[in-house]
Parts: C-alpha cells; structure tokens; sequence
C-alpha cells in the first residue's frame, strides 16, 4: 500500500469524524483569522495523525459536547497539514509551546487556556473530556 494514500486516508477520515462532530475545519491563516475573532467563546483542537489524537483526543473532543455548557463555536485545524493556518492560530496562544493534538479556548479572540499534549498522550479519554468540561463550566454559557 502506498503510505502517502494511507496518511491521506487517516486524515480524511480525521476530518470526516470532526466535521460530523459539529466542527468546523481551518485551512487557511484567513480561516483562523475569521474564526477566532468570533464574539464568544472557541474551542480550538489542534488536529493530528499521532495514536493519541485518534484514540484520546477526537473522543474526547466529541464526547466533551455533552454538556450543559459549551463552546460557542468549534473549529479545528491539523497538524502536518495546514502548516500556515496552524501558525497562525499558535501565534494566539501565547505563553503556550507548540503542541498536538491540543486544545485551545478562546474567548472573544483571546486564549483562555489550552490543554496540551501532555495532558492528553498518556490519559484516557474521559480525564481529558472532564478537563475540557471543567473550562466549558467556568468559561461558557448553556447552551
């Protein structure tokens, strides 16, 4: 099998899985732009090909949504991929290294806080679905 058909494959189905999330997808610096100086609050997930993104990141991601509280709005942009759009969106978090897969929550065009890598390679998906829960409580409105 040709690996550049199996990456392409793993990525589809990456965004096919968000987009039926409720998620919508960044590929540009234009998109990022346009995305995160939305009024309210935006949750980033910072998308990869890596075992934790698949098993404990975009689970997560799906399953933080049952909540009485939540996001505003939902975007996320991959790693490896869209290289400048995830440039842009890392020059917002601030006072945050480089990351993914991560999270990020934004509020009105400011980073709020992030959940980075190493809160999630090595966890399981619910300890990262209560974490994120825990920010939609503090920081969102019911939705």
């Amino acid at each position: 099998m040709d690996f550049q058909l199996y990456m392409n494959d793993i990525v589809s189905q990456a965004r096919e899985e968000m987009e039926a999330a409720g998620y919508t997808q960044l590929f540009t610096p234009e998109d990022v732009e346009e995305a995160f100086n939305k009024k309210g609050t935006t949750l980033v997930m910072i998308n990869s090909v890596c075992g934790c993104a698949g098993g404990i990141a975009r689970p997560a991601a799906i399953h933080s949504l049952h909540y009485d509280k939540r996001p505003d709005h939902l975007v996320t942009i991959f790693a490896g991929q869209e290289r400048d759009a995830v440039a842009k969106a890392r020059s917002y978090f601030t006072d945050y290294p480089p990351s993914s897969p991560s999270f990020a929550l934004l509020k009105d065009g400011e980073i709020i806080t992030m959940v980075e890598r190493h809160e999630i390679e090595g966890h399981d998906p619910m300890s990262v679905v209560n974490k994120l829960q825990q920010y939609y409580e503090q920081y969102c409105e019911e939705v």
